[in-house]
C-alpha cells in the first residue's frame, strides 16, 4: 500500500469536517514542501490546536512500508502519560511529548474517541476565560432541523424563545442560523443563543441528546429565500448536523436580512 491509498482509507477528512463543524474551523496547509500537512487553529488566538500529518510508517516504529496520516493533539503530561501505549496512541510526532500526543488515523483509534481528545486539545489551547467569559467574539453556526420531527414554525408562533439540542460547541451570544429541510429546504429563522450546556438526556427513534441549548429567534426569512440552491452557490452543499458559516455565505444572509427589513 503507497502512501496515498494509505490517506484515502484514513480518517482525516472526518477529522477536518469535525473541526469545521464544532470549531468553524477551516484546515491551513502552510508548508510547501510538505503539502498533505494540515493545520488547526484558533481563530481568536491562532494557535493550533491540531496537526494532521502524512509520515512515513518507519519514523513511528510502525511495521510496513508507504505513509500514513497522523493527528497531533494537545492533551497535558499527565493525560499524555496515561494514553502512551495505547492502540494507535503515540508518543508526540515533531511535537513536544510531555504534552501532545500521536493518534493513527487508520482507525486503530475510533471517531468517537478522536473527537473526544479533539476537544481536549481545543480546550487546552483556547484563549483563557477572564471574568467568566472567552476573550474572542460571538460565532455563527448553521444547523439543521427536521420538520417532520419537530416544528418549528408552531414552537416560535407560541415563544420567541425555544430550546434545541446541542451537539456543538456554541457559546452564549453565538448567532445559530437553521435550516429547515424539505419541503422548505432553506434557512428559515436567525437566533440568539442566550444559555447553552443545559443538561437533558433524551433518546428515541429520531433523536439523541445529552444537553441543550435556548434560543431567542431574532429574524425570520421567508420559505425559499435562503434556498438550498442559495447555500450551494456559497460554497454549502449539505446541512447534516452544526457548521460553521463561509464568510461569503454569512455576508449574503445578512444582506438578505437587511433587505427583508426594509421591504
Amino acid at each position: 500500500m503507497d502512501g496515498q491509498e494509505a490517506r484515502g482509507e484514513s480518517l482525516r477528512e472526518q477529522v477536518l469536517e469535525t473541526a469545521y463543524a464544532r470549531y468553524g474551523t477551516q484546515a491551513e496547509y502552510p508548508w510547501g514542501s510538505s503539502p498533505n500537512f494540515a493545520v488547526l487553529r484558533h481563530a481568536g488566538n491562532r494557535k493550533w490546536y491540531a496537526v494532521i500529518m502524512d509520515v512515513p510508517r518507519e519514523r513511528l516504529g510502525l511495521a510496513g512500508g508507504g505513509k500514513t496520516d497522523i493527528l497531533n493533539l494537545k492533551c497535558g503530561p499527565v493525560m499524555a502519560g496515561s494514553l502512551a501505549g495505547q492502540s494507535g496512541i503515540l508518543p508526540a510526532y515533531h511535537m513536544q511529548k510531555g504534552s501532545w500526543i500521536s493518534v493513527l488515523l487508520d482507525g486503530s483509534v475510533d471517531m468517537g474517541t478522536i473527537e473526544m481528545l479533539l476537544e481536549i486539545s481545543y480546550d487546552a489551547t483556547a484563549v483563557k476565560k477572564r471574568s467568566g467569559g472567552q476573550i474572542t467574539g460571538p460565532r455563527q453556526w448553521l444547523i439543521p432541523a427536521n420538520p417532520g420531527y419537530f416544528d418549528l414554525e408552531r414552537a416560535f408562533a407560541q415563544s420567541d424563545i425555544i430550546m434545541w439540542k446541542q451537539s456543538s460547541r456554541v457559546s452564549v451570544g453565538d448567532t445559530v442560523y437553521i435550516y429547515v429541510a424539505k419541503p422548505d429546504a432553506s434557512v428559515r429563522y436567525k437566533c440568539t443563543a442566550i444559555e447553552v450546556d443545559i443538561p437533558r438526556e433524551y433518546a428515541d427513534e429520531n433523536v439523541r441528546m445529552k444537553k441543550t441549548m435556548r434560543l431567542r429567534l431574532t429574524h425570520r426569512f421567508r420559505q425559499g429565500r435562503l434556498s438550498r440552491e442559495f447555500l450551494s452557490s456559497h460554497g454549502v452543499t449539505a446541512v447534516r448536523g452544526p457548521r460553521g458559516i463561509p464568510n461569503s455565505l454569512l455576508r449574503a444572509m445578512e444582506d438578505a436580512e437587511r433587505e427583508d427589513q426594509t421591504e
